[in-house]
C-alpha cells in the first residue's frame, strides 16, 4: 500500500495518495456498500453454527480412523454411540416390571430410522452393561450417518426416550449425545460471551478515547469482521468439515484485532486533526503511517494462524479458516471502511466526550503524564538492563515449568459441565459399572483366516503384559474383529504402549487397531510429524516480515525468541490449572487429568500471532525513531513511551474479550479463552514493557546491523511506518518539533502512538 505524498500546506501532512483517493473518493457510497455487504453476510452466515461439527481431533489418514470406519460399516454393533442409562429408581434392574419396560424401549429403539445394532443388558446379560449396585443398566445402539445426520436423528428420537417410563427413568448419553450437548452449550455460551464482551469493551474504548463516537468505530469494525467471517465459514462448510469451536475464535479475534487496528488508526487520525490538518489530509497521513503497520501486523497474525493448515485434524484446520478470514476482514474493514467514515466525521470524531462528567470537580492530569511515565519506566529498565533481562526471563521460565509434566489425552464428556445429561450418563458408567467402559481397543482383521489362526492370534494378544482380557472374534465374511481390554485407564501410558504392541504383532492377516488410546497415539504422531513444519513456517515468515520492517538481522531473531518466551506462563497455567485441577471449583470445570492433544498447538499459533501484533506496533515505532535520530537508546525509550499506552489498552481490551470466551462451560473453550488472555497480558505488560527494552539496551547499536546484501535488499523492498528522508552523514539531527509541552509528541511526520489522556478530547 504505497502512498505518493507531497508536503501539505495545512497541518504539515501529506497530500492524499493513490490508496487514500481510492478509499475516500466516495465515502458515503463506500459505507452504503459496506452496509449492504454486511447485511448479505448476515443472511449468508445465518445458521452456520448448525452446520459445524464438534469433533475433528483424529487424523483422517490414520490407521485408527480407517479401522473405525470399517467397523462402523461391517460391524455397527461394535461401535455404539448412543447409550440409554436405565435407572430402576432404587430397585433392581432384574425385577420383572423393570425388565419388561426395558425390553419395550429396546423394541421401540430398534424400529427407529437411522438406528442399528440395538442391544441391552436384558438381552445379553453382560455384566459390563449392569451397574455393580444393580440399580442401573444400559441400552446401547448406533446412530448411523455423519455428524450432522447423527445429530439430527438424536434430536428427533431423544425426547421420546428421555424421562420417566413406568418404573424406570432414562437418561440419554453416548458420544453422539456428548457432541450434541457440546454444540448446544458452545452456541449458548458464545451468545453470552458476546453480551458480556461488547458492553465492557465499549466502556473501555470510551475510557481510552473519551469520545463516544470514536469509541463506537472500533466496535463497528469488529462486528463487520465477525459477521463477514461467519459468512465465510458458512461457505467453507459446503466442501469441508469445520469445528464449532472455531466460532469462539471468530468472536475473540474479530473483536480483539479489529479493535486493535481501529485503535491505532483512529488515534493517529485524531492526532493529525489536532495539528490542524483537514480530514482528507489526516486520513492520508494515517494510512501512510498507521495503515502500513496495521497491514503488516495483519500479515504476521495470518501467517501464524495459517500454519495450522499443515495439520490433518479438521479441528485445527478450522481455526486456520476462521482466523485467517477474520484477520483479513478486520484489516480490510480498518483500511477501507474506517477511512471513509473518518473523512465523513472529520472533527466530529471527537464528539460526545463522556469523560467530562468524571473530570468535573477535579483537576485533569497534565497532558503527556502517561507518556512521561512510560518514558521513566523505559529509562529505569535500560539503566538496569542485565537485572531486568535475567529476572524477567527467569520469572517466565519458572511460570512455564509445570508444562514439563503435561499429559496428553483425548476430549471426552468431561469437557461438559457436570450437569449436562450426557456427562452425567458417562460419569455414572465410569463410577458404577465394572471394567473400563469406553476404554477398550478394537482390532480389525481383514483378508480372511481360519478359526485356528484367529484362536492363535487371540492367545498371543491375551499373553501381552498390558492386556486384561480379549473378546472375539466376531466374523463377517473376510473380516473379523477382537475387543482388547487394557489393564489400566483408557488412555494411560500402558494403554498407549499396548497399541504399539498390537500393531507390532506378525499375523497371517492384516490388522488395524482403533479405540480411544489408538486415536490418541495416531493424533500425537500426526502432530509431532507436522509440528516442525508449522514451526518452520511461522519462524521463517516472521523472520522475513520483521526484517522487512526493521532492516535488522538481530531484531527478527529477538522477536521470535521473546514471543515464544512470552507464552510460557500460558502453557504452565494450562497444565497447573486444567490438567492438575487447581482452581477447578472456582472456574467450574471437571479435570480429566490430561490436556487434549491439539490444544497446545492451537493456543501457540493464536497467542504467537497476537504477540507479534503488539511486537509490530512497538518495533515499527522504535525503527522510526532510530531512523530519525540515529540514537539507539533514545529510540527504544521513545518507542515504548509512544506505544506503551496503546499496547496496554489493546491488550486489556483483547483480554476482556478472551475472558468472556473463557466463561464458557466447555473446558476446552475455557482453557483457550483464559490461557490466551493470560498470554496477551504477559506479553504486553512483561515482555514488551520490560524484556524487550532490556534486551535491546544490551545489544546496543548492533541491534540494527545487517550485512551489505541484506541491507541493500531492505533498502529496495523494506517497509516502514514513516517515510523520513535519510539523515545527512555529517548533519546534526535536531529534535522533532513538539506539539505540546511535555507530551513527547512529534511532528506530523512522526506518528504519536501512545494512548495519552487529552483533557481537550483531541
Amino acid at each position: 500500500m504505497t502512498e505518493v505524498n507531497k508536503p501539505s500546506q495545512a497541518g504539515g501532512g501529506a497530500r492524499p495518495g493513490g490508496w487514500t483517493r481510492f478509499v475516500t473518493a466516495r465515502p458515503r457510497l463506500s459505507l452504503l456498500l459496506a452496509l449492504v455487504i454486511t447485511a448479505l453476510a448476515v443472511l449468508a452466515g445465518s445458521g452456520v453454527a448448525d452446520r459445524l461439527g464438534s469433533g475433528g481431533w483424529e487424523d483422517p489418514a490414520a490407521e485408527s480412523t480407517y479401522a473405525t470406519k470399517a467397523l462402523e460399516r461391517e460391524f455397527p454393533d461394535s461401535q455404539p454411540n448412543l447409550l440409554l442409562l436405565v435407572d430402576a429408581r432404587g430397585g433392581s434392574v432384574d425385577t420383572p416390571a423393570v425388565a419388561a419396560e426395558a425390553k419395550t424401549l429396546v423394541t421401540r429403539l430398534s424400529g427407529e430410522k437411522g438406528v442399528t445394532g440395538v442391544g441391552s443388558y436384558w438381552q445379553a446379560k453382560s455384566p459390563s452393561l449392569r451397574a455393580e449396585d444393580g440399580h442401573e443398566a444400559l441400552i446401547a445402539a448406533r446412530i448411523t450417518g455423519d455428524e450432522k445426520t447423527a445429530a439430527d436423528t438424536l434430536d428427533r428420537i431423544a425426547p421420546h426416550y428421555r424421562g420417566t417410563h413406568g418404573p424406570v427413568t432414562v437418561k440419554v448419553g453416548g458420544m453422539v449425545a456428548v457432541r450434541s450437548d457440546m454444540q448446544t452449550i458452545i452456541k449458548e455460551d458464545l451468545a453470552r460471551a458476546e453480551l458480556i464482551a461488547l458492553p465492557i469493551t465499549l466502556v473501555l474504548l470510551v475510557m481510552v478515547f473519551g469520545s463516544a463516537i470514536a469509541a463506537l468505530l472500533p466496535l463497528g469494525i469488529g462486528i463487520v469482521a465477525i459477521l463477514g467471517t461467519n459468512a465465510v465459514l458458512r461457505g467453507i462448510t459446503s466442501f469441508t468439515d469445520v469445528s464449532v469451536f472455531a466460532m469462539n475464535l471468530t468472536t475473540a479475534l474479530g473483536l480483539g484485532l479489529a479493535i486493535d487496528y481501529a485503535l491505532f488508526i483512529v488515534r493517529r487520525f485524531r492526532e493529525e486533526l489536532a495539528t490542524g490538518a483537514d480530514p482528507l489530509t489526516a486520513v492520508a497521513t494515517t494510512l501512510r503511517t498507521a495503515g502500513r503497520t496495521v497491514l503488516f501486523s495483519a500479515l504476521t497474525v495470518a501467517v501464524s494462524l495459517a500454519a495450522m493448515l499443515v495439520f490433518p485434524q479438521y479441528f485445527l484446520r478450522s481455526f486456520a479458516y476462521a482466523g485467517i478470514a477474520v484477520v483479513l476482514l478486520a484489516a480490510a474493514a480498518a483500511l477501507i471502511l474506517l477511512p471513509a467514515a473518518l473523512v465523513l466525521l472529520g472533527n466530529r470524531v471527537n464528539s460526545l466526550d463522556l469523560r467530562r462528567v468524571f473530570r468535573r470537580g477535579r483537576q485533569s492530569r497534565p497532558s503527556g503524564a502517561e507518556g512521561t511515565a512510560w518514558a521513566r519506566a523505559a529509562t529505569l529498565v535500560m539503566r538496569r538492563a542485565p537485572l531486568f533481562a535475567v529476572a524477567t526471563t527467569a520469572f517466565l521460565i519458572v511460570l512455564g515449568l509445570p508444562f514439563l509434566g503435561v499429559k496428553f489425552g483425548t476430549a471426552d464428556d468431561r469437557q461438559l459441565p457436570a450437569g449436562a445429561e450426557s456427562h452425567v450418563v458417562q460419569q455414572h458408567i465410569r463410577d458404577g459399572f465394572p471394567g473400563n467402559p469406553g476404554g477398550d481397543l478394537e482390532v480389525l482383521a481383514e483378508g480372511g483366516a481360519t478359526r485356528a489362526q484367529y484362536t492363535a492370534y487371540k492367545e498371543r494378544v491375551a499373553a501381552l503384559p498390558e492386556v486384561a482380557g480379549v473378546a472375539g472374534p466376531l466374523v463377517k465374511g473376510d473380516a473379523a474383529y477382537f475387543t482388547v481390554q487394557p489393564k489400566g485407564e483408557s488412555v494411560d501410558v500402558g494403554a498407549q504402549r499396548l497399541v504399539g504392541e498390537l500393531r507390532a504383532l506378525n499375523t497371517p492377516f492384516d490388522t488395524k487397531v482403533t479405540g480411544t488410546a489408538a486415536v490418541l497415539v495416531d493424533s500425537k504422531h500426526a502432530i509431532a510429524e507436522r509440528l516442525p513444519w508449522a514451526a518452520a513456517i511461522i519462524a521463517i515468515v516472521t523472520l522475513l516480515l520483521v526484517f522487512l520492517l526493521t532492516g535488522s538481522v538481530l531484531i527478527p531473531v529477538q522477536a521470535v525468541l521473546l514471543n515464544a518466551l512470552s507464552l510460557t506462563a500460558m502453557f504452565g497455567a494450562v497444565v497447573w490449572v486444567f490438567q492438575d485441577g487447581h482452581l477447578s471449583n472456582l472456574l467450574g470445570f471437571t479435570s480429566s487429568g490430561s490436556i487434549e492433544t491439539t490444544l497446545p498447538v492451537l493456543m501457540f499459533c493464536v497467542a504467537f500471532g497476537l504477540s507479534m501484533d503488539y511486537g509490530v506496533f512497538l518495533l515499527s515505532r522504535i525503527k522510526e525513531e532510530y531512523d530519525r535520530t540515529g540514537d539507539h537508546e533514545r529510540a527504544v525509550r521513545l518507542g515504548l513511551q509512544r506505544t506503551g499506552g496503546l499496547i496496554t489498552a489493546a491488550a486489556i481490551i483483547l483480554a476482556v474479550v478472551m475472558v468472556a470466551i473463557g466463561t464458557s462451560r466447555v473446558t476446552n473453550t475455557k482453557m483457550l479463552g483464559l490461557g490466551i488472555a493470560l498470554a496477551v497480558l504477559m506479553d504486553a505488560m512483561v515482555v514488551r514493557s520490560l524484556l524487550v527494552p532490556a534486551i535491546m539496551r544490551l545489544t546496543g547499536r548492533a541491534t540494527w546491523w545487517a550485512p551489505g546484501p541484506l541491507r541493500r535488499f531492505h533498502d529496495r523492498f523494506g517497509l516502514s511506518e514513516g517515510e523520513q528522508a535519510a539523515p545527512e552523514p555529517d548533519a546534526p539531527q535536531p529534535d522533532a518539533p513538539q506539539r505540546g509541552a511535555g507530551n513527547g509528541a512529534t511532528s506530523h511526520d512522526e506518528p504519536e502512538l501512545a494512548l495519552q489522556p487529552d483533557p481537550h478530547g483531541a
